[in-house]
């Protein structure tokens, strides 16, 4: 299909609303500069999220999408077909071939070129179908990778550990010495890459390399939750850790004392921020990653599962010139990414926004970012001080934690300024009894809050063994619900390979946004309790986190237990 194609999708793109004239003219010329196809700009970008984009190409082409191509190979003989390069410069690959007809998933299906190429090299007719950018990632990796399995890796360098420990024994070297060699040789940097390329496909948020007394166990938390990766022998303990603190450039020396560190690697063409944490144990060192995928805080609100009312109401409150907005729940719910896409949003070059974070996360352009550092004496009250003679409109902190960073903050809110920050309580209106707490006086709680919104996290439901079932009597026991639910249309997953046979895939936020008006500020200013503001919110429409998580639960998004168990104490 020729290149106008591809420029009227793009402004019918513009005209349902998808994307604004601005956007289009940026990726336009994005496009010509750098010969970048405009689908690509505009989702790298987060001009427009890529689902909503194949399903817009979707619309107007009728090009059939495929998610799941690794279910989709008839046989594996189709891999022969296209070498693995070819594949991965043209983001293509082969899933079934019926007579001279060879089926190919792209992540651009408008690429003629790419798709005459193909054509020449296989003397196939290529029929196309659409596909993201990290499933065809994905399944390239499967079906191509010229990678060493993870077991022989982990033979290849314990067989090296093995030659270390002989010199050892006959030159008397110091160990601590030896661990350096060691943590350069090939085999211990191939399986750390390994570990890391692993962890990041199975979309993990942290590594766990934890020293036991006979073995080095290593975990993923994959969607909240821990599960046992691999186990490499204990000999490779001190290489492995010793390779990680050289990469996050750490002193190796030091092994009795927490340390901190971070270094950048990219996987998948995805640029990944590891954040790495050490502490001794009674067995050796343990060892958390965080691994912080940057283009995570190019999505929209409502890919982290804010519903229309929700999102008017939050974007609405965020453009308010002056005011506190809170973000609440506990460690691990999202409050740091919910705040750097209300950020993004209101991002613009008549702003001088800045942050002030432990540590900074994750990279926003256009948008000034301080680590605290407690050592420099840049704490989050200090920091905060320095930031207010920056002439900021906009300012973030990580964490209100005490009364100093809170009276700041506060006054800063009433001096023009619009302050973002994070609370860990365990409901909106909690977070007003929080802060009174904190020794701020009443009347300041209420005369700056323009807002909080509490969140949770939730395992979404897998959506390729997703199936629909009615609760029965007996399984109604249990599920805090009345006799009502009979009545509705439940969703579970199955379990299936591509979910680890969980039945979820992913998580999506549950959301509890409260506004403050007059009657809410004369409730704060009169000192009620948490339960008194809470039962005026929910009179002027407030939905609890309960409410919002049970209609994700009717809309087939989670599950009924996964909603019961990150809002038990809210119902």
């Amino acid at each position: 299909m020729p290149e106008y194609i591809r420029l009227n999708l793009a402004e019918k793109l513009v005209s349902s609303g998808l994307i604004t004239r601005e956007q289009f003219d940026f990726a336009l010329k994005k496009h010509w500069e750098t010969k970048v196809f405009l689908r690509q700009i505009l989702v790298d970008k987060g001009f427009i999220s890529e689902d909503k984009l194949i399903d817009f190409m979707y619309a107007s082409l009728g090009i059939p999408v495929i998610y799941d191509i690794v279910s989709r190979v008839s046989d594996p003989q189709v891999f022969q077909l296209i070498p693995e390069k070819i594949c991965r410069q043209y983001w293509a690959i082969p899933f079934a071939k019926e007579k001279n007809v060879l089926q190919v998933a792209m992540v651009d299906p408008l690429d003629v070129f790419a798709i005459d190429d193909l054509e020449r090299m296989t003397k196939c007719k290529i029929e196309v179908a659409m596909s993201k950018r990290e499933n065809i990632s994905q399944a390239i990796e499967k079906f191509y990778g010229n990678k060493q399995p993870i077991e022989e890796i982990i033979r290849g360098a314990a067989k090296k550990a093995e030659e270390m420990d002989a010199i050892r024994e006959e030159n008397a070297a110091s160990p601590s010495s030896d661990d350096i060699v060691v943590a350069e040789e090939a085999p211990i940097i191939r399986l750390v890459d390994t570990m890391i390329q692993q962890a990041v496909q199975e979309r993990a948020s942290d590594i766990h390399i934890e020293p036991e007394e006979n073995k080095l166990r290593i975990r993923f938390r994959v969607d909240g939750g821990l599960r046992e990766a691999m186990i490499p022998p204990k000999r490779l303990q001190e290489s492995i850790i010793s390779r990680i603190k050289i990469m996050a450039g750490m002193d190796i020396s030091i092994k009795r004392s927490p340390q901190d560190g971070r270094f950048k690697i990219r996987i998948d063409e995805k640029d990944i921020d590891v954040r790495v944490s050490t502490i001794p144990t009674t067995y050796g060192e343990k060892v958390v990653m965080r691994l912080l995928d940057q283009t995570s805080v190019r999505k929209g609100l409502e890919e982290a599962g804010f519903d229309e009312r929700i999102l008017k109401q939050f974007k609405a409150m965020i453009e308010r010139p002056f005011g506190i907005i809170l973000v609440t729940g506990p460690t691990g719910s999202g409050k740091t990414t919910t705040l750097y896409l209300a950020l993004q949003i209101i991002n613009s070059p008549d702003k001088n926004i800045i942050t002030l974070e432990d540590p900074v996360e994750y990279e926003l352009k256009g948008i000034n970012q301080i680590s605290v550092n407690v050592k420099a004496g840049v704490t989050f009250a200090e920091g905060l001080k320095s930031i207010l003679r920056q002439d900021p409109d906009v300012i973030m902190i990580g964490e209100i934690r005490d009364f100093e960073t809170a009276d700041i903050a506060v006054r800063a809110a009433l001096t023009g300024h619009l302050v973002f920050s994070t609370l860990h309580t365990n409901d909106a209106p909690s977070s007003i009894v929080r802060l009174v707490d904190m020794n701020l006086p009443p009347f300041l709680v209420a005369s700056s809050i323009c807002g909080v919104l509490a969140q949770r996290l939730v395992r979404a439901i897998c959506p390729q063994c997703k199936k629909s079932f009615k609760l029965s009597e007996r399984d109604l026991e249990g599920t805090g619900l009345d006799r009502r639910a009979l009545e509705f249309t439940f969703y579970r997953g199955d379990g299936c390979e591509k979910c680890r046979n969980t039945g979820y895939w992913g998580r999506i936020g549950i959301f509890e946004l409260m506004g403050v008006d007059k009657e809410l500020r004369a409730l704060i200013h009169a000192n009620k309790t948490s339960d008194e503001i809470r039962a005026l919110a929910q009179k002027e429409g407030m939905k609890t986190l309960w409410e919002d998580g049970f209609e994700k639960v009717l809309r087939g998004l989670t599950t009924i237990e996964e909603v019961r168990r990150v809002t038990f104490a809210e119902q």
